[in-house]
């Protein structure tokens, strides 16, 4: 497979696979959660036009280089549940990140475990990356629980780290290494 090259990833009881035109469903229940919309490019309670352009744009990131825009999908139906994100922004340096989000009702399903082991394992046999890095909001249990539990490691604090709607927020950032991808 070439590095550039949008692959579908089986993720066990989910599928991780390009946008479609049909999952625009999906991005318009994502586009009336606030939280979503601050840390994404999901137009805030949009039009169908705004969702079909939040979809091109997801197609867009392969060919430019910047990283790989997956929906997640339940293998059985097809049906887009959430967003999961492998960028490249520093694979220059051996790192890659992944970012997330499933819609309201997915949440607490074990979604975001099985797609980010899934999209962790495939991102770090990638030549050249050694270090998948997320980066979690302190307040967010959830998200963090699940990367502890995808063998990721809390390595500390990075206060005021990203800008989140007009805010700086701190973030706990986690890795997982190459070296210990398979414990």
């Amino acid at each position: 497979m070439q590095l550039l090259e949008q692959p579908v990833i089986d993720a066990g009881a989910y599928r991780l696979r390009p946008f479609q035109h049909s999952d625009i469903p999906t991005v318009r229940q994502a586009s009336a959660d606030s939280y979503i919309t601050q840390i994404t490019t999901v137009p805030v309670q949009g039009t169908e036009a705004e969702y079909a352009d939040f979809i091109e744009r997801q197609h867009r990131r392969v060919a430019e280089g910047s990283g790989y825009s997956f929906a997640i999908a339940e293998a059985t139906t097809d049906r887009a549940v959430g967003q999961i994100g492998f960028w490249l922004r520093n694979a220059n340096h051996g790192r890659a990140s992944i970012g997330y989000w499933t819609a309201p009702e997915y949440r607490r399903r074990s979604v975001a475990k099985h797609t980010l082991e899934a999209l962790a394992r495939w991102g770090l046999e990638h030549p050249g990356i050694e270090r998948v890095e997320l980066y979690v909001e302190p307040w967010n249990e959830g998200s963090w629980r699940t990367a502890e539990a995808c063998g990721f490691q809390c390595e500390g604090l990075m206060r005021s780290w990203e800008q989140v709607g007009a805010t700086r927020r701190d973030m706990y950032m986690y890795s997982r290494l190459k070296d210990t991808a398979s414990a």
